[in-house]
């Protein structure tokens, strides 16, 4: 009902009409008894009339009451009278952010700072448990002391993430809206009696019936902040049904298509906060404020110096100091065309208790998933525990996978899902959201693995020999390279596939006295290799580029996938990029996308050999500092009756004592 001018609500006076939605009416009004002008929300009839609706959302009003912050609009009270129910909020002075974007993208930096405060808002509000779930640029105000998130009349007592509604206790939101109704012209309002919010900012699982969280008000999040920057709604359409279409099975086109300023990173972000998969959306909106401020404060912002031919090259640099466990980033530059592109740069650090395992040769260098979105690396605790862990691009929060414990060059599987690595004389596999670890084959001290998209695996099995091929569900191993005799050859490793998923990169190395490296490109079904280049290790193809190290310094040559030819020169892309000196892998890896992640420093160190007694207490060192690895006692006792010979490799030497044997350490 509409209320005139002098209309008193208990103690309120209504002054003038506000706005009107499909939840209600708002009016400005006096509070009598402060004299401080307030906004008030008249509910609609549907809401009021019910008992068991009015009381829940009068409960659930109370809660959001309590929500007190500077980007909160406030919720003063909530009350009835004559059957009419109201909620009484702070008055605000501004535009709304919907009759902001009408007139145009926001500049950035305007964006930025304001969907800082969003954020912000959010995470005050899921951490009092509180929904939002009509988060859109109507519900949000901008006035002079920033954005106000207002309208939580929707609001409701947020379930755990991944509770179903029948364990949380909560009611799912069902649609009820007809064919005819979702055909009819889309209008931003909240239609009565159907899904409450509103559909153009509706995450997928609630148009779908499923019980809503806070990661849905993080897609609806994506949607504003994609309309914020772009001028434009992330989903739109001439209906209801061709708007709900979009959310459920399109993605919109990228910021950085429509806003060619905007910085990857934040094209990167939206994305994520718009996965359909809640899954694999980012997860809590402090993770969104956290990469909203890191933005906003130069990341990502500084202009893309790579780019390869008929498309850019994203670069997400992830750099971690090797051992000492603190971060930089680094990119360098090709170009395609005179206008530089974007380029994004992170940083990550260990968990908290752990450092990375990048050197040694039971080592597990960060790899990209071949679509982009994770990192898997291994870890270890101060107990020398060491363990597979994946974090996803758009989260802070790493996941550990049980059961990988003494896992060591991990791989991932072709579509993303899986990740390989070696653990325990054994080439295993896992989900990479975790779950039970399956056994593959026997490996006793692989050297890298690469799994294509019909299921087959290349690996090494040992630090010598050949690699061999296996299917990812396990079975009997078969050849898949053949050492060159003539040239000393005593390791095929480090396999990459190319894109057409039979052809792969791999290393090879000669046992001779200058320790020859070679680049090969060998074939699925075929003992035989073809010599791409000399004096480099493993290499990773993307977007007509081969990517290779010399010395610590990562270059870029282009590369005719079908041909098997390099063409015109290298170019510089990182620089001190960390090679582990005992299996010669460098630290870096390429996703399909374009996005590199690497390591820096020097992973070639050395490190004391320490004799230590039963007791546990050091006895002084063995000999001088160096790369030893794999010590042994020797079994001729010494006068004493004890054994402490020791026998240890140095790669590119012959063994510390020459009463040992072995050699296979490298």
């Amino acid at each position: 009902m509409a209320l005139t001018p002098g209309t008193k609500l208990g103690p309120y006076e209504i002054l003038s009409p506000l706005g009107a939605g499909g939840m209600g009416e708002v009016y400005r009004a006096r509070d009598t008894r402060l004299d401080r002008t307030v906004a008030i929300k008249i509910l609609p009839s549907h809401l009021s009339s019910n008992a068991e609706l009015n009381a829940r959302f009068e409960r659930e009003a109370r809660a959001v009451s309590s929500l007190n912050h500077p980007h909160i609009c406030h919720l003063y009270d909530v009350g009835t009278q004559d059957g009419t129910a109201f909620l009484v909020m702070e008055y605000l002075d501004g535009e709304t952010l919907a009759d902001r974007v009408r007139k145009g993208p926001m500049p950035l930096k305007q964006a930025l700072e304001y969907g800082i405060q969003i954020a912000q808002a959010l995470v005050i509000a899921h951490r009092a448990g509180i929904l939002h779930r009509d988060l859109k640029p109507q519900n949000v105000m901008l006035t002079a002391s920033g954005a106000k998130l207002l309208d939580f009349g929707l609001a409701k007592t947020a379930p755990a993430l991944g509770i179903s509604s029948a364990v949380s206790g909560m009611t799912p939101s069902t649609p009820t809206m007809t064919i005819a109704e979702l055909s009819s012209p889309a209008q931003p309002l909240t239609r009565q009696g159907t899904v409450v919010g509103t559909f153009q900012y509706m995450a997928p699982e609630t148009l779908q019936a499923c019980e809503a969280d806070e990661r849905s008000d993080i897609f609806s999040l994506g949607c504003v902040l994609y309309e914020m920057v772009t001028g434009r709604r992330a989903f739109d359409g001439k209906s209801q049904l061709s708007v709900m279409t979009g959310i459920l099975e399109k993605d919109p086109e990228p910021v950085s298509q429509i806003a060619p300023a905007a910085p990857a990173a934040l094209d990167h972000l939206v994305k994520s906060c718009l996965e359909k998969n809640p899954q694999e959306r980012i997860q809590t909106a402090q993770d969104v404020k956290l990469q909203l401020k890191w933005i906003a404060e130069g990341g990502g912002l500084s202009a893309k110096v790579f780019a390869a031919p008929k498309r850019p090259w994203l670069w997400w640099a992830v750099a971690g100091m090797a051992l000492l466990v603190t971060a930089g980033t680094t990119a360098a530059y090709m170009r395609e065309a005179s206008r530089p592109d974007p380029v994004m740069r992170m940083s990550i650090l260990p968990p908290e208790g752990t450092s990375f395992v990048i050197t040694v040769p039971a080592s597990g260098p960060a790899v990209i998933s071949p679509d982009g979105t994770r990192v898997a690396f291994t870890t270890r605790d101060t107990k020398g525990k060491i363990q597979l862990y994946v974090r996803t691009l758009s989260s802070l929060t790493p996941q550990a996978l049980s059961g990988t414990e003494d896992a060591m060059y991990p791989f991932w599987s072709a579509d993303s899902h899986d990740i390989g690595f070696f653990a325990v004389g054994k080439l295993k596999r896992i989900s990479a959201n975790g779950g039970p670890v399956q056994i593959v084959c026997d490996a006793t001290n692989g050297r890298g693995g690469a799994w294509n998209k019909d299921g087959v695996i290349l690996f090494t099995p040992s630090a010598q020999g050949p690699m061999l091929r296996v299917p990812a569900n396990g079975g009997k191993p078969e050849p898949a390279s053949k050492l060159d005799e003539s040239h000393a050859e005593n390791s095929h490793r480090w396999p990459r596939f190319l894109p057409d998923q039979k052809h792969f990169l791999f290393w090879g190395r000669n046992a001779s006295g200058t320790q020859q490296q070679d680049l090969y490109v060998g074939e699925l079904g075929s003992l035989q290799a073809t010599l791409i280049m000399q004096g480099v290790t493993t290499a990773s193809y993307d977007s007509g580029y081969l990517l290779f190290m010399r010395e610590q310094t990562l270059l870029a040559q282009p590369f005719d996938a079908k041909r098997m030819e390099l063409s015109g020169e290298a170019t510089p892309i990182a620089e001190h990029v960390a090679v582990n000196g005992a299996t010669a892998v460098p630290e870096f890896s390429t996703s399909e996308n374009g996005i590199l992640v690497y390591q820096t420093g020097e992973a070639n160190g050395a490190w004391d050999l320490l004799w230590f007694g039963r007791d546990g207490k050091p006895g002084g060192a063995v000999a001088q500092q160096d790369r030893w690895y794999y010590p042994a006692l020797s079994p001729e006792p010494r006068l004493s009756g004890t054994s402490h010979r020791v026998c240890s490799l140095v790669p590119g030497t012959p063994p510390k004592f020459p009463t040992c044997s072995g050699g296979s350490g490298f």
